[in-house]
């Protein structure tokens, strides 16, 4: 039995978080792995059901996280007995004495459109913290065995970064796992929601942050109300854009500020984070799926939109094309005047919002979570060969090859 340990210590919101919730269950349900997870001691309580599966709490200092990673990691490795390591944060770990396979899913490392975005917002303490990081994600990709992407544009966007070679591996989605809660949402959720029935509803599941693009999505909405005028149109978000109301260091003043010049607050509804489970009945509350972000890894709400038969509208970029192919309408990234028509243009048609919902329906399957777990698992085994690990090369050949069939 192959015994894996999984640095999950980055997992707090977003993808990561979304990774380590439908991974974890995949790995659970083989009897030929057995798997510890570094996770903080939040997540440790939420999985703590699964078989097969060790928790390590760490609640190391979150601003030194890299730093107490590297310190504490590897004697916790060792003491796992572990064949394999995942880094599913980025980052890798220097010296993990075992094979490692590094998990890299943050775009904005190598972003110039975040970098401009930040000088911008004249937030210069963040560029400079993110050219940093960046940095150590590059080196990181050095350090480890192997480095994953989850879709092949982003795959491309590291493997010339790095001059290193990445293999993508696309992440999943599992249209029964997903919708399997069925328990109602909090009540505050669904008092905001019934007061915008009768509305047409434009949803953006994120947290508030830069690359999300919400100013452009904000933009639009005076456009919206102009070209739709037969009803009102409201724009459901999963956060809350007040200062002090969503995770990480992202200030939310010009958002705010954007909201009110442009007279739009009774068009925004404002639903605060979701719990996991449940975003599926938000989802099916929405008449169109909108995703302005500039940069992306693999944007996973795509493909839970799409599921769920919501039509979906997108940035002109790569990661969004590989996900949705011709099931989408897309505009350029920052034209809020061009997000507006696109918009619209689904609101207004009953025949393509429907053919739309009809076509994501079929592109969201070919999406897997198990297929995923079984293609890193491959990749652990195969690490663990000798001959194999010293040549990166073909083993990327080998697993490609196998992944094409």
């Amino acid at each position: 039995m192959m015994r894996l340990f999984i640095n999950a210590l980055a997992a707090s919101a977003g993808g990561g978080l979304t990774y380590i919730r439908n991974v974890l269950p995949h790995l659970s349900a083989r009897d030929d792995v057995k798997v510890f997870v570094a996770v903080s001691s939040d997540l440790s309580r939420e999985f703590c059901s699964y078989r097969q599966i060790d928790f390590l709490e760490m609640d190391g200092p979150v601003g030194r996280r890299f730093w107490y990673e590297q310190s504490s990691l590897p004697n916790m490795i060792r003491n796992a007995k572990a064949d394999v390591l995942l880094s599913t944060g980025n980052f890798a770990i220097r010296r993990p004495r075992v094979p490692q396979i590094l998990l890299s899913r943050n775009s904005i490392y190598l972003s110039a459109d975040y970098y401009r975005d930040l000088l911008a917002r004249k937030e210069y303490r963040t560029w400079i913290e993110t050219r940093l990081r960046g940095m150590l994600a590059r080196k990181s990709i050095q350090w480890a065995d192997l480095t994953v992407a989850p879709s092949e544009a982003f795959a491309a966007d590291l493997a010339r970064w790095s001059r290193r070679r990445v293999l993508a591996v696309q992440h999943g989605f599992d249209y029964e796992e997903f919708t399997s809660d069925k328990s109602p949402l909090p009540a505050v959720v669904s008092e905001k929601l019934l007061a915008a029935e009768g509305s047409l509803k434009i949803l953006f599941v994120s947290h508030y942050n830069y690359y999300r693009n919400f100013e452009t999505l904000i933009r639009a909405l005076p456009r919206l109300r102009n070209r739709i005028t037969d009803r009102p149109v409201k724009l459901l978000l999963t956060c809350n854009l007040a200062p002090g109301k969503n995770p990480g260091a992202y200030r939310t003043e010009y958002a705010s500020k954007l909201v009110q010049e442009l007279g739009v607050a009774e068009m925004i509804v404002e639903l605060g984070s979701i719990p996991y489970q449940q975003l599926h009945d938000v989802y099916r509350r929405a008449d169109v799926y909108v995703s302005p972000a500039y940069t992306e890894t693999f944007a996973h709400p795509l493909a839970e939109a799409m599921a769920i038969g919501v039509p979906v509208v997108a940035s002109d970029i790569p990661v969004h094309h590989e996900i949705c192919g011709d099931a989408a309408r897309y505009f350029p990234r920052f034209a809020h005047e061009e997000l507006a028509q696109s918009v619209a243009h689904v609101l207004s048609s009953q025949e393509t919002a429907r053919h739309m919902a009809d076509a994501g329906r079929e592109r969201s399957r070919q999406f897997s979570w198990k297929t995923h777990v079984d293609q890193v698992l491959d990749l652990c085994h195969a690490l663990r060969n000798p001959a194999i690990r010293e040549s990166a090369a073909a083993m990327i050949h080998r697993v490609s090859g196998s992944r094409s069939h």
